[in-house]
């Protein structure tokens, strides 16, 4: 999947240094040093089909001793394109091809974003877990041996084959640093092919979807 860069969100903080209001230092209250973290459930079905409605979810479990001061998952971008999230970024010819005013195109629509969904989640908004770092979320303090659960509904509206990838953090200013068990860095990717058939779907009795193969 061709993301919109945003490396880490370190890199990000120490490019902006300071913030809008007051010029004081957005990681002013972050705590500094490294949290150890364990991915332990990564999904997104690698086989996808126009219109059908799946879920990316990434669950981040805190192994270590101390508190997690904002546990966040970044959709990065494998390829250091500008796209949004969950989009392809098209050339300009093409882009000027389709008479499209962003060369970002979407190839899943965000039905649900992680976090709690209220009223303006319900609207079509971004959902209670969004952050002001680019294609970032965020959900708060993790306590030792807490698990934190990522959950992103989506329905594919492009074919083709994609790559999808994620990194976890610890905080959204890049003092704190989520670690795994062999100190490398949380992050990993999704292949996905999504098919030209639509998903075909119906309601049963019990006014559940279903669908069917």
């Amino acid at each position: 999947m061709r993301w919109r860069s945003c490396g880490t969100i370190g890199a990000i903080i120490a490019a902006v240094g300071v913030s809008a209001c007051g010029g004081s230092r957005q990681d002013v209250n972050e705590p500094k040093g490294n949290f150890a973290v364990a991915v332990s459930k990564a999904a997104f079905p690698t086989s996808q089909r126009l219109a059908e409605h799946t879920h990316l979810v990434i669950a981040v479990q805190n192994t270590g001793t101390k508190t997690i001061p904002n546990v966040a998952v970044t959709i990065t971008n494998p390829s250091g394109d500008a796209a949004q999230s969950f989009s392809e970024f098209l050339s300009q010819s093409e882009a000027n091809s389709l008479g499209l005013a962003s060369r970002s195109r979407p190839v899943w629509i965000v039905d649900q974003p992680p976090g709690p969904c209220g009223y303006s989640c319900k609207s079509g908004g971004p959902g209670g877990a969004v952050t002001a770092y680019t294609d970032t979320w965020a959900l708060g303090a993790l306590k030792p041996g807490a698990t934190a659960t990522f959950d992103w509904a989506v329905t594919a509206v492009q074919p083709g084959r994609w790559d999808v990838q994620y990194e976890v953090a610890a905080g959204l200013n890049g003092k704190a640093r989520a670690l795994l068990s062999g100190g490398s860095a949380p992050m990993g990717r999704f292949h996905v092919t999504i098919s030209t058939k639509p998903a075909q779907t119906y309601v049963n009795n019990a006014g559940q979807i279903v669908k069917t193969p």
